[in-house]
């Protein structure tokens, strides 16, 4: 059995805590797609903790975690999350496994991403400069290393013939950084790297399933990041969607049971791309603080704006949600009003469908004003005493996404979080 959890709306959602506060009900917690590039945010032991490679479900002894071959990894980032994690007394290299299929990140790859990006100008798609797309290229590409060919004897020289291709690439965009530094921590990781356990991952997973182990799956960054179904092209390089579960751990579609989509109460975004219903006033600057909207890989200030229904029902669709959970309820609660996105204007007609090229389009969103409850929330534990106004705002929601909110966030701590 496979439950899913990923996020329904541009990232940023909350993740890290979820999969924590459901890891316990698992044998397994697997990572399927995207590297570094996400940030997962735990507190263990009242610290915060952020996990960019490393499946979220690593603090709990009693699960395994895997690294999916869908993801893409950078050796020298997880040598430093293996550091952090250890400082919490947590014997990783126990319960790490990492498929041979995982794709490596190279230096160059990181180049590659730095000097795309230089280049675009203010075309740029606000990338985190990890070399994930680049990496993602050689992979669809076939040129790519994976973390079975560090077993091979000739891993070095294969390592030298795609690192010339790529130098080649670099001469073309004019990049002269030095990068040997880079290289000298690669190759140190890479030995760190090849002391894991390193799987059949398709073969192991499956076995575990057939032997009545339960698995969740964890997604990184969120559906409208989608390669496919995103608001392309600002997006990622991966299939953030269910879908991406099979592809990137070698499951088939019938082993998924559960699949939880995971939202703020509002929405934020990083980075360029079309965004709706941001709030490019004092109100979106109310929602930064009090959220703490600030990204956890590259510290940069989100977005913010209020929910868009519309955005999040189409996600709801593409992925088979079943249980919606709803994080950072506790954010609005000093709001006198909530506005909730139920349709786009576009040319004069009226939708409920995410079209192909939001930013191409004279889109104006329509909203749905509700009374804001004014009331603290963070240390509610039940459903029954959650604020009326705040019962309505999650009513309207389950109405309109045909999804229902089966989970309330209410404060970054693993127990403030409420089952309706």
């Amino acid at each position: 059995m496979v439950d899913v959890i990923l996020g329904l709306q541009w990232g940023d959602e909350g993740k890290g805590k979820i999969v924590d506060y459901f890891a316990p009900g698992y044998d397994i917690v697997a990572r399927f797609q995207g590297g570094p590039n996400a940030g997962h945010t735990l507190y263990v032991e009242g610290k915060k903790v952020v996990l960019h490679q490393i499946p979220s479900g690593i603090f709990h002894q009693g699960a395994e975690n895997i690294i999916g071959g869908g993801v893409v990894l950078d050796p020298v980032i997880l040598k430093k999350e293996c550091n952090t994690v250890e400082g919490f007394g947590i014997d990783v290299k126990k319960n790490l496994f990492i498929s041979h299929r995982t794709n490596l990140i190279l230096p160059t790859h990181r180049a590659l991403d730095k000097a795309s990006e230089m280049q675009k100008g203010e075309g740029k798609i606000g990338s985190t400069l990890k070399g994930i797309g680049p990496a993602y290229m050689d992979k669809t590409g076939r040129n790519a290393l994976r973390v079975g060919d560090l077993l091979n004897k000739n891993f070095t020289s294969q390592y030298i013939k795609l690192r010339l291709k790529h130098q080649r690439l670099l001469d073309n965009f004019n990049f002269t950084e030095d990068i040997s530094t880079w290289e000298d921590d690669f190759f140190e990781a890479v030995e760190t790297l090849r002391s894991f356990k390193i799987i059949n991952g398709e073969y192991y997973i499956n076995n575990k399933i057939a032997a009545g182990k339960k698995v969740l799956a964890e997604g990184a960054q969120a559906a409208m990041l989608d390669i496919d179904f995103g608001t392309y092209p600002y997006v990622t390089s991966s299939n953030t969607i269910s879908a991406g579960v099979c592809t990137g751990l070698g499951i088939a579609p019938q082993k998924i049971e559960k699949v939880l989509g995971i939202t703020k109460s509002y929405c934020t975004r990083v980075g360029s791309g079309p965004f709706p219903t941001e709030l490019e006033n004092e109100m979106g600057e109310k929602l930064r603080k009090i959220g703490s909207e600030f990204g956890a890989t590259t510290g940069r200030p989100r977005r913010c704006g209020w929910i868009d229904l519309v955005a999040l029902k189409y996600a709801c669709m593409i992925n088979g949600v079943t249980d919606v959970v709803m994080t950072k309820a506790d954010v609005l609660d000093s709001f006198e009003h909530l506005d909730l996105c139920t349709s786009y204007t576009i040319n004069g007609e009226e939708t409920q469908e995410v079209p192909l090229q939001m930013e191409k389009l004279p889109l104006q969103p329509n909203f749905k004003t509700m009374k804001g409850w004014n009331v603290d929330t963070t240390n509610i534990k039940n459903a029954d005493t959650l604020p009326e106004d705040m019962k309505k705002y999650i009513a309207f929601m389950n109405e309109y996404l045909g999804a229902p909110v089966k989970y309330v966030s209410n404060g970054p701590g693993r127990d403030q979080i409420i089952t309706l």
